[in-house]
């Protein structure tokens, strides 16, 4: 991958947050005091370049579909900055955001209660279409029969439902209806972990090819590393909320500096047993976002912690070559 430097910013993110009130149970009732929030994404930032691949992996509750949805607005942040091409879109009006929302497009994890079961898969893919008032009928209809091909689905299928697809050809569904407005940037929210082993493989190499064809710039979020290792130019570890640590693939997989992330890719599966890393089992209290530890949010799980590590918290740094890291045994 090229230099950073040399890189052209499609996305930059400040100082984003999410955070979800509780409304509901005894501690919303207590007078005096603020009701308590889940932060389920607390100020992260990192930057994706055009035309990349930037992966966001972590364990179940980190943040990174939160983080993923939020940049998209589906998800109304609660503070921080997400510029697109060099403007805010927290700060765009809703019929401004439409128009943003061409450039950015999302493909979701569950290629069936993503697609509309009443609506035929010419329907589906045409609905970008008709919302932004794109094109006549008939140059739809080609639209349409053109991207079902793109995608590897018969054009002869586009009255069927979704329904009588299997889900390997519902997410290429899914893909064809993200592409519908050629976008520059596309978020993949766990698009392979709900289909079958045989048909990742060749989802993830449509990905690739797509990329390609039209110059797309993809944020990957996924829990599985073997496919991150294949498909991602850069990767960020989340943890709690928190990103912990971005590089380039080969040196995050291979010189992995947070604890958090070696123990992460200790836990991969391997299919040489020289390959394997040696197991980092994780030990302690498992931290939850309505209460977050103070300092490091690793430090209630790390075994390399240090007293500093519990009071105060780290900020990512560069730590040199484009990899960043939170962590204060750096």
């Amino acid at each position: 991958m090229a230099l950073l430097a040399e890189k052209e910013p499609l996305m930059e993110i400040s100082h984003l947050k999410k955070y979800y009130p509780v409304k509901h149970g005894l501690l919303n009732r207590l007078k005096g005091q603020a009701p308590p929030v889940v932060k389920a994404v607390d100020d992260v930032n990192f930057t994706i370049y055009r035309g990349e691949t930037l992966a966001l992996v972590g364990e179940s509750g980190c943040g990174k579909s939160t983080t993923g949805r939020s940049l998209l607005r589906l998800i109304e942040p609660t503070d921080g900055k997400v510029l697109f091409e060099g403007k805010n879109i927290l700060e765009h009006s809703n019929q401004v955001l439409k128009k943003a929302r061409r450039e950015m497009q999302i493909v979701f994890q569950d290629p069936y209660a993503s697609l509309h079961p009443r609506m035929t898969v010419a329907e589906i893919i045409a609905e970008p279409l008709h919302i932004h008032k794109v094109g006549t009928n008939a140059e739809r209809v080609k639209r349409v029969e053109s991207l079902m091909e793109t995608v590897g689905l018969s054009a002869r299928m586009k009255n069927r439902y979704p329904h009588e697809f299997s889900g390997g050809q519902r997410q290429r569904i899914g893909i064809a209806k993200a592409l519908a407005l050629n976008p520059k940037l596309v978020i993949c929210d766990e698009p392979v972990s709900a289909l079958d082993v045989s048909v990742q493989a060749q989802v993830i190499n449509l990905f690739q090819d797509l990329q390609k064809e039209f110059n797309l710039t993809y944020l990957f979020i996924s829990h599985d590393l073997s496919v991150v290792k294949h498909i991602s130019d850069r990767v960020g570890v989340m943890y709690l909320g928190k990103l912990v640590e971005i590089a380039d693939t080969e040196d995050l997989f291979n010189r992995p500096k947070h604890p958090y992330t070696k123990a992460l890719l200790s836990a991969r599966p391997m299919i040489h047993e020289k390959d394997q890393l040696e197991r980092i089992v994780l030990e302690g209290e498992l931290p939850t976002p309505l209460n977050p530890p103070s300092g490091c949010r690793f430090h209630t799980r790390c075994p390399f912690k240090t007293e500093q590590c519990s009071v105060e918290e780290p900020v990512i740094k560069d730590i040199g070559g484009g990899h960043q890291l939170a962590c204060h045994l750096m």
